[in-house]
């Protein structure tokens, strides 16, 4: 029989799903205007944590166990289906491109590539906007209006005819989908610890696997159809186009903007979900730009070398996931066995991004599992280069491979998250971040040079020394953050206890918050 803890004076009761009353002071009835009055949520996040305070810790730690289950249940399978969706939308072209879209519309020579390239550089032009924006309203809303705006523009590239046409549209279509990464990111340390973001984030990356399982069905099936009365690979835009479009209905309704107004949560599990993440010390978001934090981050050589592993798995991303079915086919596959061959390739990467991000959890081991996810492509692109025309299928599995890919990306992507506090720092090396990546997935289509079809030696040449590169890097900033821990350490400046916790609502930096520690 649970007991009824006793109320403080003036405080009212609300019931919970354990049958138990538990007691919110009439405060807790003024967030919601407290969260209208301010610019930023770290002061309502501050109030309500003391609110959580009020209450037995034992009690708290159970009940942020049930809390963190139903945000895993409700919050996390909608960011999932959102990027799966958005990577879709991407790969549409890849599939298209089998089915003749490079003749209907007059491409010659390397016009593909600049198509290819165009919607990065509307990625490019967004991914700074996009960053200080989420910074200032609220993130479900606006990442739910961008679904239905780049729906629409998905469904438009089934109208172009011409090179130009197709340039213009996957610009518009980069734009307005250069907000989803940084907000997933976002929302995903807003709502879990540090210790919990890496898999989570692993998970929702992972979609990317399911979206080059559907991707290469949905080609398929597209290029088995008969009697149509547009061309099979308008059809794929049309469809994934109507699918996006129909989704940003859920997002904009049932996504939260943080933990202090999760619909699937009570009050109190509300006041339990934002006490959960205290200990980040990172709180959950303030609107006002501080123009010192964007100067520490241009001076943080950690940050560097972040943005120059972004430039790095963009080039990587750019050329794996936009000429994987032009590599394969050229290993002798007609359209249609090409399409469907990158179907278990999905499965590969969905596996892979799951057991990197499980690994990720263990002391140490965020850098530890980018590495390894590093070596994995490594490999497979050696077997590329090497391996006989004649064993066509053992090339295949080199390319399945290749979707591996996604687990150093989102290993990599967590970072910043995970390590830089300050939210106008975060903000600003997010935005850099993104661009840096941007950057690298405009260069990385142009290393395929038409000429060298299928094995393409100068791209898999250039990925094999990208891929080194991001090993170095990595390697050099988990020494960076370990020797910075260890000196704070050496002056006993930890976080012990959930008052020093109530730093991370006071918008420091994670240079100016020595209980800060970074994740290795």
């Amino acid at each position: 029989m649970s007991e009824k803890k006793e109320s403080p004076a003036g405080a009212t009761s609300v019931d919970t799903e354990r049958g138990a009353d538990i007691v919110v002071a009439p405060e807790q009835n003024a967030f919601q205007r407290l969260l209208h009055q301010r610019n930023d949520l770290d002061a309502l996040g501050k109030e309500m944590v003391q609110q959580a305070l009020q209450y037995d810790r034992a009690q708290l730690e159970a009940d942020a166990v049930k809390v963190r289950w139903k945000l895993d249940l409700f919050v996390l399978p909608m960011l999932m289906v959102t990027y799966m969706l958005a990577f879709l939308d991407k790969q549409t072209l890849n599939y298209a491109n089998a089915y003749g879209l490079q003749a209907d519309t007059h491409m010659t020579g390397d016009n593909y590539s600049w198509v290819v390239s165009a919607l990065y550089f509307g990625w490019l032009f967004g991914a700074w906007p996009w960053n200080m924006l989420l910074q200032r309203v609220a993130i479900g809303k606006l990442l739910g209006g961008s679904l239905f705006i780049w729906g629409a523009v998905c469904m438009l590239q089934a109208t172009v005819t011409s090179f130009g046409g197709f340039v213009a549209i996957r610009f518009f279509l980069g734009m307005f989908e250069a907000v989803l990464s940084p907000a997933c990111i976002l929302i995903t340390s807003m709502l879990w610890t540090r210790q919990e973001q890496s898999l989570r984030s692993s998970l929702w990356l992972s979609t990317n696997g399911l979206s080059n399982i559907l991707g290469a069905l949905l080609a398929y099936g597209s290029g088995v159809a008969e009697g149509l009365v547009i061309a099979q690979w308008k059809l794929i835009f049309l469809i994934v186009g109507a699918l996006t479009f129909a989704w940003g209905f859920v997002i904009i309704i049932y996504l939260p903007d943080g933990p202090h107004n999760a619909k699937m949560l009570t009050e109190y599990e509300r006041l339990v979900a934002v006490w959960r993440v205290s200990e980040n010390q990172m709180g959950l978001k303030d609107a006002t730009i501080r123009p010192y934090q964007m100067r520490e981050a241009l001076l943080d050589g950690k940050c560097y070398l972040l943005w120059l592993m972004g430039i790095a798995l963009g080039i990587l991303n750019g050329s794996i996931t936009n000429f994987m079915s032009a590599i394969i086919k050229g290993f002798n596959f007609d359209a249609l066995r090409a399409s469907l061959l990158q179907a278990p390739g999905g499965a590969f990467e969905v596996c892979f991004s799951i057991a990197m991000g499980y690994m990720s959890q263990l002391p140490h081991m965020v850098g530890g599992s980018t590495v390894i996810g590093c070596l994995v492509g490594i490999a497979a692109l050696v077997g590329i280069l090497t391996i006989d025309i004649e064993h066509r299928y053992a090339l295949v599995g080199m390319c399945w491979m290749l979707n591996t890919i996604g687990s150093p990306i989102i290993l990599n992507w967590t970072l910043p998250g995970l390590n830089v506090a300050g939210h106008t720092k975060r903000s600003t090396v997010i935005g850099i971040y993104f661009i840096c990546f941007v950057v690298g997935n405009i260069i990385g289509p142009h290393l395929f040079l038409p000429e060298e079809a299928p094995r393409y030696p100068t791209a898999i040449k250039g990925l094999l020394g990208t891929y080194c590169a991001i090993v170095f890097f990595q390697g050099l900033y988990a020494l960076w953050c370990f020797l910075d821990n260890k000196k704070r350490d050496k002056l006993g400046q930890r976080a012990d206890n959930e008052e020093e916790w109530l730093e991370g609502f006071e918008d420091l930096t994670d240079k100016q918050n020595k209980h800060f520690r970074y994740k290795l």
